[in-house]
């Protein structure tokens, strides 16, 4: 046997005798969406220390390994939130509309109904309904994103083993499971689903099968009324979720509403999402430093906005003025509608001083009503700031990948996003 056929044979008898490599037992899947790279760079910026000279990191810094591409299946080259979201959860991209099915129009299996099948308990949250376009293309399969009811109808006829496919769903969306020819939540409760419909309640779930719905559609905005509603659903679901079951768990956790605020280009409702998700981020891998049988993944479906730090030829951004808003846009705006004192209503709401020129576009939007006064609140907030935006839509530029925890390597550098639901699925199936 001459020198190449020895190393041959050697190198064969090591791979055949290495053990298998270990996969988590435990997914969570963490998606900001509309969460471009501009999204994590702002909210460094909003959550530094005055106080000191270096920047702080945040815990997006912490756990960020690489870049992903999220272009559709189509020439558009820009996504929308459901063939986004079907890319990361099935590893197939698909036509803008598409919840898990493909340009056909074929169902596509998703991560969720695989972790389903293997007998893993499986969960979704989300701030926005639970039927919108990202939890749904885990859970159900449509041609349009636009078909809610159809959706919905799906969380409970798509079986998977004869079984309902999501164990622990907490979002909103009352208006699409309780409708009048067809009750889903009793449906539930038939099959054994604790239900609660008040956030103030959330703490009165003590096991799963279980669903929590707070909303007739999304929760309301973080800036407006719970400011960490996303991180308490967070919580409640992984401690539903440990030791729960031996098989471990698949967990989808959605920051629906950072694209809610960057189509409405409103940057201090969109740094209070990325505070929400951000600390949503700490309990999860958190979770994962107690249970490295886990693994931890975030990401983005698409980038939205077109957001930019530095605006109108200046070199600055003014993260104080941001921090000063004390409402979203749509909020501020109902607010001065109805003020007596609108001088007043406006310093108090927006930090802003009220001078000529401010005065001159409220009471000119006044007169319009209620959405031309937000849209001069919003850009009176990001010429202050010198915040940017280039659209109300979504961007084509690649969004960031963080991992944490067992096979976190398996995610490092620039890659499809539809790799990421294809090494997330290889690690469910071992």
């Amino acid at each position: 046997m001459n020198f190449k056929t020895r190393l041959l044979a050697s190198v064969i008898g090591m791979l055949v005798a290495a053990p298998a490599v270990a996969a988590p037992k435990n997914i969570i899947y963490m998606i900001g969406d509309g969460m471009g790279p501009t999204y994590t760079t702002a909210y460094r910026y909003f959550k530094d220390d005055p106080a000191t000279k270096v920047v702080e990191p945040t815990v997006f810094d912490s756990i960020l390994v690489g870049m992903a591409h999220t272009y559709p299946d189509d020439d558009t080259i820009v996504t929308d939130s459901a063939a986004g979201a079907t890319a990361l959860s099935t590893g197939t991209k698909s036509y803008n509309g598409a919840i898990a099915v493909d340009t056909h129009k074929a169902h596509l299996e998703t991560m969720l109904e695989v972790a389903k099948k293997k007998g893993k308990t499986t969960a979704l949250v989300a701030t926005s309904q639970i039927n919108h376009a990202t939890p749904a293309s885990f859970a159900s399969h449509n041609e349009s994103r636009r078909n809610y009811d159809e959706i919905a109808n799906d969380y409970v006829d798509n079986k998977i083993a004869g079984k309902l496919p999501v164990d622990l769903m907490l979002g909103g969306g009352t208006k699409y499971f309780i409708r009048e020819d067809r009750n889903l939540v009793n449906e539930f409760k038939e099959a054994g689903y604790q239900y609660v419909d008040d956030l103030s309640k959330l703490d009165t779930l003590n096991k799963v099968p279980a669903i929590g719905l707070f909303a007739e559609v999304g929760l309301p905005f973080a800036i407006d009324e719970e400011p960490q509603r996303l991180t308490k659903m967070t919580q409640t679901a992984l401690s539903l979720l440990e030791n729960q079951n031996d098989k471990g768990f698949f967990l989808m956790v959605e920051g629906s509403q950072i694209d809610w605020c960057g189509h409405a280009n409103d940057i201090a409702c969109a740094m209070r999402e990325m505070d929400d998700f951000a600390e949503s981020i700490k309990l999860a891998k958190a979770f994962v430093d107690s249970n490295p049988d886990t693994i931890l993944v975030v990401t983005a479906d698409h980038s939205t906005g077109g957001l930019t730090l530095g605006a109108n030829g200046q070199y600055r951004w003014e993260r104080d003025v941001i921090a000063n808003v004390k409402g979203s846009a749509g909020e501020i705006a109902k607010a001065l509608v109805d003020a007596k004192d609108v001088k007043a209503t406006w310093k108090a709401l927006t930090g802003l001083e009220y001078d000529s020129a401010t005065e001159l576009n409220v009471k000119e939007a006044l007169s319009q009503g209620p959405k031309a006064l937000s849209t001069v609140v919003k850009e009176t907030i990001s010429d202050a700031s010198f915040t940017g935006w280039t659209t109300s839509g979504h961007t084509a530029i690649d969004v960031p990948v963080f991992a944490h925890g067992m096979g976190k390597e398996r995610f490092i550098g620039s890659q499809n996003n539809t790799k990421i639901a294809d090494k997330l699925i290889e690690f469910i199936k071992k």
